[in-house]
């Protein structure tokens, strides 16, 4: 018996120490400190006077937060003006907020999924949005990020048929648009027969517009660099000829110098690389049947695919 019991109290050690070892491995939140009035809705759920709140009549483009730990909570979309006197939201960030059964056995409290904080509570058939629900949120258990504006760029690369690299340049997150042209010959506004033929003296090129705030133009050039053959000298592939070589167009020396420092760091790893680097040009707008070609055919390229080399 007395056996038994040792057993027992070793496997209720064990199964405790498992536990201690579990918490340590979850990730801690950094909790914002709180002055007395925060404290005393977001900790001891008070509500704040209607009507008075930094967010009940704010209407700027953003995200709200929680004051306490910085969770996402609810997009400005979803705020709208309901007359009650506090912020109010018909629908919240997916998995930001909880429910719990109110202590007074009729309300539906909400908090911060992620720290517990108490931010108000939520109605539902009032009829105020298509959503007929209001998250009745106190201003003071929230911050506000602002949305941040686009910083729109644009780059341009040479890597053979154009319709490989555009395929895999516009599927990088950040890139709002990838457009097949021609860029750095003789002839304005060349066609395709004139440039296929080596007549215009210009390359395949896509011209890449990128919101450099969501990705870097590092990111894309490091990218382009690992989706075609950059030590291939005449061509790409099957595509042999001055069109189809393996240039980068910079536009500024900023760009010229991560250039110039990403291929040092592929000759370091014993690439031979062929990649030229020229001052950008006019770009001119490949005809139509030329732009978003694998999609719209539904084909893989036939001379482009994505090795890592960094």
């Amino acid at each position: 018996m007395l056996r038994k019991v040792f057993n027992l109290i070793f496997i209720v050690a064990l199964l405790s120490s498992l536990e201690a070892l579990e918490i340590e491995k979850l990730p801690k939140l950094q909790l914002n400190p709180l002055t007395p009035k925060e404290a005393a809705v977001i900790l001891h759920k008070a509500t704040e006077r209607p009507f008075t709140g930094e967010y009940y009549k704010f209407s700027e483009d953003g995200t709200y937060l929680c004051k306490h730990c910085n969770a996402p909570l609810y997009k400005s979309d979803s705020k709208f003006d309901s007359g009650c006197g506090w912020p109010s939201f018909d629908d919240a960030i997916d998995g930001a907020v909880k429910r719990i059964p109110d202590a007074d056995g009729v309300r539906t409290e909400i908090v911060c999924a992620q720290c517990g904080a108490h931010l108000g509570h939520v109605f539902e058939g009032e009829g105020f949005t298509p959503k007929d629900t209001r998250h009745c949120v106190n201003s003071i258990s929230l911050k506000f990020e602002k949305e941040k504006t686009q910083n729109i760029q644009k780059a341009y690369f040479a890597g053979g048929c154009f319709w490989g690299v555009e395929y895999y340049l516009e599927k990088e997150p950040g890139v709002i648009e990838v457009t097949s042209g021609y860029m750095g010959g003789h002839i304005k506004d060349p066609t395709y027969k004139e440039v296929s033929r080596g007549q215009s003296g210009h390359l395949e090129t896509v011209e890449v517009v990128y919101d450099a705030n969501k990705v870097s133009y590092e990111k894309l050039a490091r990218l382009f660099f690992e989706i075609h053959d950059p030590e291939q000298k005449d061509g790409q592939g099957p595509d042999i000829g001055p069109q189809y070589l393996s240039d980068i167009f910079v536009a500024n020396p900023n760009e010229r110098a991560i250039i110039e420092k990403l291929i040092s760091i592929l000759e370091s790893k014993g690439f031979d690389i062929a990649t030229a680097i020229r001052k950008k040009s006019v770009f001119y707008k490949a005809e139509g049947y030329h732009q978003n070609y694998y999609d719209i055919k539904g084909y893989q390229p036939y001379c482009h695919g994505y090795v890592k080399r960094f």
